[in-house]
């Protein structure tokens, strides 16, 4: 769920969509209802939606940590005039991006029969890295039931494990009831060598961190492949950004992973003969349409009767040849992807995540289902209570000087308090 400090400060380096519309106007208020009615799309599909509730800001107890003193008012007006990168940060509404917010190992996956969840540290950028630990509260909380979920603590804090997600997992089975292989796709690897280093951007997942993560939640069957740095210094800060997998389907950009034919090899090998491999040439999509329409941050889905799809943003059908491509994609007979759905996201695209990015898969049975806490599941009545609530509380419009604004504060606070209320969770 999108957060009402939802702003364009330009904090995500790589992010060329952040970086572009840094110091724009945001509009809060659009952002959250357009992410809830991706929601409520999908949750009219077939495909269950828990919804999962924004961080409070701003922190407050980081910028006295990092030496703004006096009262809640003094401290937001100090940081604005002395240092209005670090208050942006303490404001930030990043966490929106659920695919970033841990990786999720369903019990099918895994040595012990039990769902794993680690958060991610997001050590790669400070105000990212503000996440983890409430993150992992309210995980603590949703995925209480010790008899069916293990929720762990972050990685250690440190670049070597900078682990970012799910934003970089992918999960292959030929049915979503059996074994899958979980491939975890990261940009820098300690023993490479500089050439197989990106040189623009910064790499922002580990080897070490996904080794780690595997051993950690015991996963039967995995594999780890290397995101191709070109794509890195492209835009592609994420894998999620040039390639989607779901069940027996990989849908990837031509330029996605390092040695690509080697990552497709490794990945057969692993698979059989079950995996559909969709790759999609520079010639037909160049990287950096790629990129700019956020194609790959699609959603691949399987809706229960078996037919699989794509929940694509707007601006992929606004480019003529990416438009024209997924129109020739879902008539071909050899093609698993029947259908596309182009949905606006536009808020969170512009601040550079698409419908990729604003969730979380989880494979959870009827029972894990059931034994999921708080009132998160996505039904008529709470999607109705949500949108009032976002109507309520959030502003129609948010400038990089409003977060100067104490006010902002108060309301912010005011509206968590309710949505604990909402969503039968704690939040603060």
């Amino acid at each position: 769920l999108i957060g009402p400090t939802h702003n364009y400060a330009g904090l995500a380096a790589g992010n060329l969509a952040s970086a572009h519309n840094k110091g724009a106007v945001a509009a809060p208020r659009a952002a959250a209802l357009q992410g809830l009615q991706k929601m409520k799309f999908l949750a009219d599909l077939g495909i269950p939606q828990a919804v999962v509730p924004p961080q409070p800001r701003p922190r407050f107890d980081v910028l006295r940590d990092l030496g703004f003193a006096g009262s809640d008012i003094e401290v937001i007006a100090v940081a604005h005039k002395n240092a209005p990168h670090l208050l942006a940060q303490c404001y930030s509404a990043s966490s929106m991006w659920t695919a970033n917010a841990g990786t999720f190992s369903p019990s099918l996956d895994t040595q012990d029969g039990k769902a794993h969840f680690t958060p991610s540290n997001l050590v790669s950028g400070f105000h990212r890295s503000l996440e983890a630990m409430q993150t992992h509260k309210v995980f603590a909380q949703i995925l209480a039931d010790e008899k069916y979920f293990t929720v762990h603590a972050p990685l250690p804090a440190q670049s070597e494990y900078a682990d970012e997600g799910a934003a970089n997992f992918i999960r292959l089975a030929p049915q979503h009831g059996t074994t899958g292989l979980e491939v975890m796709v990261y940009g820098k690897d300690d023993a490479a060598n500089a050439n197989a280093l990106p040189q623009r951007f910064p790499a922002r997942q580990t080897k070490a961190a996904c080794d780690a993560l595997f051993r950690r939640h015991g996963v039967k069957h995995h594999l780890t492949l290397q995101q191709n740095p070109a794509a890195i210094d492209a835009g592609v800060f994420h894998n999620d950004v040039v390639s989607v997998g779901n069940q027996h389907v990989l849908f990837a950009h031509e330029h996605a992973f390092l040695n690509q034919a080697d990552a497709f090899a490794a990945l057969q090998k692993n698979t059989g003969d079950w995996l559909q491999i969709i790759e999609v040439k520079d010639a037909d999509v160049p990287l950096s349409m790629a990129v700019k329409s956020y194609l790959f941050n699609s959603q691949l889905i399987t809706r229960p009767d078996g037919q699989v799809a794509l929940i694509a943003p707007t601006e992929s059908q606004e480019e003529n040849q990416v438009a024209d491509y997924l129109a020739r994609l879902t008539s071909s007979a050899h093609s698993p992807i029947k259908e596309v759905h182009y949905l606006n996201v536009r808020e969170s695209m512009r601040n550079g995540g698409g419908p990729a990015c604003l969730r979380l898969r989880l494979l959870l049975s009827a029972e894990q289902r059931a034994a999921l806490s708080g009132r998160v599941w996505l039904d008529d009545s709470l999607y109705k209570d949500l949108c009032a609530w976002v109507n309520f509380y959030y502003r129609e419009s948010l400038a990089p000087d409003d977060l100067a604004d104490p006010e902002l504060a108060k309301e912010n606070t005011s509206a968590m308090i309710a949505l604990e209320k909402i969503m039968n969770l704690s939040l603060l």
